[in-house]
């Protein structure tokens, strides 16, 4: 799985000019599910996530969770992540999980947050999505669970 966290003072995803999901301060979260993905994928990325220190203490120092400052969370699913551009100008999506698959693990993952004690909003699957971002910081961050977990 990778992920682009993005530490926001504000996020919202809109879909057919409905508003879907909206946070203040936290994490809005895009998430791509690989072939070859597994739930171990997503319950290590779940906890790395919720307890990665990117938010500011009275320091001015990147020192806290998102749990330590009551931030929510807007999960997005997002295969584009996988795109690869090695060859030629249109991107391959050959690595994004079958649909079924992905949307199962997105699930899975967006619950393993809320059993972070974390307060989660969400896209909708497959949807055209509007997403609205005021990363603060800025702070961006790339994750690949492959990275961390041996297959």
């Amino acid at each position: 799985m990778v992920t682009v966290i993005q530490r926001v003072s504000a996020s919202r995803v809109e879909i057919n000019g409905n508003i879907q999901g909206e946070i203040a301060q936290g994490l809005m979260i895009l998430l791509g599910v690989k072939t070859g993905d597994t739930l171990e994928d997503a319950a290590f990325l779940a906890k790395k996530i919720a307890n990665m220190r990117i938010f500011e203490d009275e320091e001015g120092k990147m020192n806290l969770s998102i749990k330590d400052v009551g931030g929510s969370a807007l999960v997005i699913s997002q295969f584009t992540l996988l795109a690869d551009c090695k060859k030629g100008n249109r991107p391959s999506f050959i690595q994004a999980a079958e649909p079924q698959i992905a949307k199962q693990l997105y699930e899975e993952f967006i619950v393993l947050m809320r059993k972070e004690s974390i307060v989660v909003e969400e896209g909708i699957f497959a949807a055209d999505m509007k997403v609205h971002i005021a990363n603060d910081g800025p702070v961006t961050i790339v994750l690949d669970s492959a990275e961390f977990i041996k297959k």
